[in-house]
């Protein structure tokens, strides 16, 4: 549609497609959706106001739906050690991997102290014997012993028939198990399982639901907002009264992202996070765990929730060098840090994308007229004139768009206090002149904007009003 052939911004049809309203930015465009189709991170710098947001709320439409739901599960061992479930969304509970780790054992393979425990060693000489034997046929002295309040040794009765272990592993992480005596064997199992072998129903918790939004802002995000957190219990858990652990886990915007977008504008403001959303991109999970040394939930811990997400960072370009070294590394060994541009050549294409971009803004504003085509031709001389000034970029079309749909927004302001059905020439220039600037304001009223800076002080320069009050 040649811009001759119109009247008013009525007749330009607006897209329905998130990635087809923006204007220019063709190779951010093209590299959005390919870091979407082959999940790839992006990093968009530029200048405040040329779309690095839109550009990450349109591609985040490009996405499938999440096709799992993190659930937390209830660990009846340790309390404080829930463990996670995924469920698929066309298929049944996918549990975690360490209920995998189930199998029967000989009482000579399992720790010392285990086997003691369970009845299969003797406490004092290490001899091996059946768990009904109550002394040692070696020895013969007492298997099961224990230490008094005087310090004297009393015989005791077996132990139960299980025992909870915590063992660390190389991760540096812990893990509870239970060895349990069945016959003449042991079976060891992960905590999370003995709900199940009880017979009872496990208690879950959905902390990430299959609807949830494909794109997760954490823009100036704190650690609790970006990593999670497990929520205080003044009845410290109380059986009663108190609320599980489980129930307490509170999810990170890291783990919200999880098989979607995690956008973080201003990234460089983050600081020391950025080392634990690296370390997210690169494990594909992160624990949860309370994070308020004075909080119950201080000791709670759930480990290996997945955060595979599609990171896309923006900021402006005087910040770049305030990035994590090791966090832009990871952008680029995984996807494309991209440049956005200031401008436009000015051809008849791109005059009719910001006849577009003029429609696109009234219609989202919903509150302002239509504009007629003589007000786009001032607001395309100020687009031609901002490119000139600012960018120092002739023939072209300025794209900083943000400060552009402003002074749209305020022609309509003015041409509905006028009672006009349309924004006219008038009403954009206007716009234009009410649209500038503070640093331009204190130009024209002061000849220069030091000069206006010094009138912040509010006292006369005369000797007579040395340490006086303001004028």
């Amino acid at each position: 549609m040649r811009l001759d052939e119109i009247s008013s911004t009525v007749e330009v049809p607006v897209p329905e497609d998130p990635l087809q309203r923006i204007v220019g930015q063709r190779t951010a465009v093209e590299k959005a959706l390919t870091a979407v189709s082959q999940h790839r991170h992006l990093l968009l710098v530029g200048a405040p106001g040329t779309g690095k947001s839109l550009i990450a709320q349109a591609i985040a439409c490009r996405l499938p739906k999440p096709r799992q739901q993190i659930l937390i599960v209830h660990n009846p061992a340790n309390p404080n050690r829930p463990t996670i479930e995924i469920e698929e969304r066309h298929g049944p509970k996918k549990p975690s991997k360490k209920e995998g780790q189930e199998f029967f054992m000989s009482p000579l393979d399992v720790p010392v102290i285990v086997a003691e425990r369970l009845g299969f060693r003797c406490a004092t000489c290490g001899e091996a014997s059946p768990p009904d034997e109550l002394i040692c046929p070696l020895c013969g002295t007492a298997k099961y012993i224990t230490e008094d309040l005087a310090g004297g040794w009393v015989v005791d009765t077996p132990p139960n028939g299980s025992i909870v272990t915590t063992e660390a592993v190389l991760t540096q992480r812990t893990n509870d198990f239970v060895y349990r005596r069945e016959g003449e064997k042991i079976r060891r199992m992960h905590a999370s399982s003995i709900s199940e072998i009880k017979g009872g129903e496990k208690k879950t918790h959905i902390i990430v639901p299959f609807d949830r939004p494909q794109m997760i802002q954490a823009t100036g995000a704190s650690e609790t907002e970006l990593l999670g957190d497990v929520r205080h219990d003044p009845y410290g858990s109380h059986p009663d009264i108190g609320t599980p652990a489980y129930l307490r886990v509170v999810p990170g915007a890291i783990h919200e992202a999880h098989e979607g977008i995690l956008f973080i504008d201003e990234l460089p403001h983050l600081g020391s996070l950025q080392h634990f959303i690296l370390t997210a991109m690169q494990n594909n999970k992160f624990p949860i765990v309370g994070r308020n040394p004075q909080s119950s939930g201080a000791s709670v811990r759930v480990d290996d929730v997945p955060c595979r997400f599609l990171f896309v960072g923006a900021c402006n370009i005087r910040w770049v060098e305030n990035i994590l070294p090791p966090l832009r590394s990871r952008i680029i060994g995984n996807g494309y840090e991209v440049l956005l541009d200031v401008s436009l050549p000015d051809t008849e294409e791109n005059r009719q994308q910001l006849l577009r971009f003029v429609a696109q803004e009234i219609r989202s504003d919903g509150k302002i007229p239509h504009a007629t085509i003589e007000a786009f031709d001032v607001f395309l001389n100020e687009a031609r004139r901002r490119a000139k000034d600012i960018d120092d970029v002739r023939n072209a079309l300025s794209l900083r768009l943000r400060d552009l749909g402003g002074i749209v927004r305020v022609a309509g302001d003015i041409a509905k206090a006028d009672n006009a059905l349309l924004i006219e020439a008038k009403h954009m220039k206007k716009s234009v002149e009410e649209s500038k600037s503070i640093e331009a304001q204190l130009e024209d009223q002061y000849g220069s904007v030091w000069s206006g800076m010094d009138k912040d002080r509010g006292r006369t320069s005369n000797k007579r009003s040395l340490g006086s009050s303001y004028v």
